[in-house]
């Protein structure tokens, strides 16, 4: 092993990768993990990256009309779907950090400074898209609520926030690796 130094960025990058991913593939394709749950007039629904509970995944939806009036489904929320597609770009980010913190890892310091580098844009990235997201289901979220109907925050916005603090490790932590050890020792 070339460089252990780099172990610890490595296992943080990893879990980062693995937490956005559970929340990219929140409903509708995995209901399980939502980012809003509502329930209103009897009808549950989870909303997701890609749209809701009983619609195609896509880029960019609007709330259902039995959910919100035109305020919700206003250009401003609506150009914020879109704008969760920072979450699979953040997850591409952190396995492209782990990526090179594998080459970091087995071979050369050269990948750890990658790894720092591109943990710093995903944790970046990140960042935009957690408070994008809580701002847009957090104003769903009352609005659904002044309107007398069920609604709370579900486990994505959680997993996007476990991912951001697993990145500022990652990226301290690969820092530090860059100034580690490097050497394979000879006998």
């Amino acid at each position: 092993m070339a460089a252990g130094a780099a172990g610890p960025g490595l296992f943080f990058t990893f879990a980062a990768m693995t937490l956005l991913i559970f929340a990219s593939v929140s409903a509708p394709t995995w209901n399980s993990v939502s980012f809003l749950n509502t329930d209103t007039g009897g009808q549950e629904r989870r909303f997701g990256v890609f749209g809701y509970t009983g619609t195609d995944a896509h880029v960019g939806w609007y709330f259902p009309r039995d959910v919100a009036d035109d305020r919700l489904n206003g250009n401003l929320f609506h150009n914020f779907t879109y704008v969760l597609i920072l979450i699979p770009v953040a997850a591409g980010l952190s396995g492209l950090a782990f990526i090179f913190g594998l080459c970091g890892f087995a071979y050369h310091r050269a990948g750890t400074v990658f790894m720092t580098l591109v943990s710093a844009l995903a944790l970046l990235v990140t960042l935009v898209a957690w408070v994008i997201e809580m701002v847009l289901f957090g104003v769903a979220r009352d609005h659904i609520r002044d309107r007398g109907d069920e609604a709370q925050f579900g486990n994505a916005n959680w997993l996007v926030l476990g991912a951001f603090v697993a990145l500022i490790f990652a990226f301290f932590t690969s820092a530090c690796g860059i100034f580690g050890s490097y050497r394979s020792r000879r006998y």
